[in-house]
């Protein structure tokens, strides 16, 4: 049976709080997930993926699903800012042993798993991203044309999927960057982030999705060519991120459980 604590600050400031997924065995052994909700960084909630919470403990993962602050009050870099508070807390905290840092790791959905990539870029925790944004300054560069709206088929009368899918990837970007301003979309791009740190990561994508498949092709090799080791799978359709989670939970699991293993064995 999992145990669940609930609403455990770890910003006294901001009143952020975490939930923490515990497996009926929990020992000092036991390894860490941290799951990153989505929302386009203006909405979601840990409240949202309790499930998920739960299915990563039952997996033997104590899992920690953590609150960050959301647009359009809190523009960038807020919630880059929280998810690096979050992993501070974490380790200097009593969930944690000393050596614990080497035995976290990552899942993140949608703009959660651009916050894990910029996690994972600092501290190198193995990481899977689902429908993980990496591209806002080109991409706003070469969509000046597009409307933003969140709700483009009702308030703009869209009706083709993919101009939808435009009208909402700039809502959601230019909401979180406060405004369009390549200087501050181009300090979002994932390629900009610090990663130093980054290790084994696998990312998830549909082929015809809300994140632009020509934006993660150009990330990827963006990685390849700085000697960064990754693995991308492209499914078939226009799932995005929770829309694919369930059938795709086993494969991301099974990635960290062998990353784990490959540690443990180095």
């Amino acid at each position: 049976m999992v145990v669940i604590k609930k609403d455990i600050i770890y910003d006294e400031n901001n009143n952020l709080k975490t939930d923490i997924y515990f497996p009926n065995d929990t020992t000092s052994q036991t390894k860490l997930l941290i799951f990153w909700h989505g929302g386009g960084w203006f909405a979601g909630s840990k409240n949202d993926v309790k499930d998920l919470g739960i299915k990563f403990a039952n997996a033997g993962f104590m899992t920690l699903i953590p609150d960050y602050r959301l647009a359009p009050e809190f523009t960038y870099p807020a919630a880059h800012q929280d998810s690096k508070k979050f992993v501070e807390w974490l380790l200097d905290s009593n969930y944690t042993d000393a050596d614990d840092q080497q035995n976290i790791v990552q899942i993140g959905a949608s703009v959660g798993g651009t916050l894990a990539l910029y996690i994972a870029g600092i501290y190198g925790f193995p990481t899977v991203t689902w429908s993980a944004s990496v591209d806002f300054s080109n991409w706003m560069k070469n969509h000046q044309d597009v409307i933003p709206s969140r709700y483009g088929a009702n308030e703009l009368k869209l009706t083709n999927l993919y101009d939808i899918f435009e009208s909402f990837y700039k809502f959601f970007v230019k909401t979180y960057a406060g405004k369009n301003d390549q200087a501050i979309l181009k300090k979002m791009d994932v390629e900009n982030y610090d990663l130093s740190h980054l290790g084994r990561l696998k990312m998830i994508n549909s082929a015809h999705e809300l994140v632009p498949l020509s934006g993660i092709l150009k990330f990827v090799d963006f990685l390849a060519n700085n000697d960064h080791e990754v693995e991308l799978l492209v499914i078939k359709g226009h799932r995005h991120a929770m829309d694919y989670a369930k059938d795709y939970i086993d494969k991301s699991l099974d990635f960290l459980y062998q990353t784990i293993k490959e540690k443990k064995n180095d």
